[in-house]
């Protein structure tokens, strides 16, 4: 009889224990979509948009929050610290699992950090050059960076940026070898690549768009672009390289499977709405952009694979 006393107790004790939002109905509450980055460019009109489409779908109210810092690591530690609830969102590139964890180790972000909800959006990347460049295309490229080893330079909007790693991986499959000039906007790098200064520019396609100052050498898809459908894919050059800037949303690790699949599924009706199709086109978004929860994981998993390798790499040199 003691023994079945302590173990009664014992029960009563866990269940006093546990959160009190795990008995409760999700969502009961508004929710907050964290962006690690300022208001005002792309992929913030594509959280916005996102979060509209959500909020009558999970019958609450969601909040965009712009925290931005520290490229995008201090926004996404306020979420990894955050309540697993469900409450509080991440709408973030892949970069917080594949590159953060590495080039950023020190705020604690660890690749196992957040559990992925649903891609919504996929950035192809893009080379460029100057219009009248005599380099009209990737074998062009490859043969000039092959005859003057180091002497060709480009250009990205920063030291590990997608746009970098997009460079490195293209270069490491053409065996070239190339100067890299870092910047802060892929707009710096455009410039630098018409006036002549930078050689080529490594570039989020969608940058490019509603401009005829640059041409486009390839693209970093599996097909072309619809908004640039006379650039030729890397894929059709020969090089069966694809990376891409893709992520959407996340919740800190531990956050319950069913808040989590109620998410997904508000998040996968409201990527297909009318209103966010017309914000993707508008950020020159791709029509395969959407991925569900389980693909969503499987590429990110790919992602964090292949960039740790690079990511070596880069260090060793």
């Amino acid at each position: 009889m003691l023994i079945r006393r302590r173990l009664a107790a014992a029960a009563a004790a866990l269940v006093l224990a546990s959160p009190a939002w795990a008995q409760e109905a999700f969502p009961s509450r508004s929710l907050q979509f964290v962006l690690p980055y300022p208001p005002g460019n792309a992929i913030d009109l594509l959280v916005r948009a996102l979060a509209a489409e959500m909020s009558p779908l999970l019958r609450q109210s969601v909040v965009v929050i712009n925290r931005d810092g520290a490229a995008g690591a201090v926004g996404s530690v306020s979420v990894a610290r955050a309540a697993a609830d469900g409450y509080t969102v991440l709408f973030v590139p892949a970069l917080v699992a594949s590159v953060l964890p590495v080039t950023q180790a020190s705020s604690g972000l660890r690749v196992d950090s957040f559990r992925p909800v649903c891609q919504v959006f996929n950035n192809s990347m893009a080379l460029v050059v100057k219009p009248d460049s005599p380099i009209r295309s990737l074998a062009d490229l490859q043969a000039a960076a092959r005859a003057q080893p180091g002497r060709l330079t480009y250009g990205t909007l920063g030291v590990t940026s997608i746009p970098h790693l997009a460079m490195e991986q293209w270069a490491g499959a053409a065996g070239g070898e190339f100067t890299h000039v870092p910047f802060r906007a892929d707009a710096a790098v455009m410039t630098e690549v018409i006036t002549g200064r930078l050689d080529v520019g490594s570039i989020v396609l969608g940058s490019a768009a509603g401009r005829n100052d640059v041409r486009i050498l390839a693209v970093f898809d599996s097909e072309r672009h619809p908004d640039f459908p006379d650039s030729a894919t890397a894929v059709e050059q020969g090089f069966n390289v694809l990376p891409a800037s893709f992520g959407g949303l996340f919740v800190p690790a531990g956050t319950p499977e069913e808040r989590i699949a109620a998410l997904e599924t508000a998040c996968t009706t409201a990527a297909g709405t009318a209103a966010y199709r017309a914000a993707a086109r508008t950020g020159s978004q791709p029509a395969n952009f959407f991925l569900d929860r389980a693909a969503f994981t499987r590429r990110l998993q790919s992602d964090v694979e292949t960039k740790a390798a690079q990511l070596r790499r880069l260090t060793l040199n």
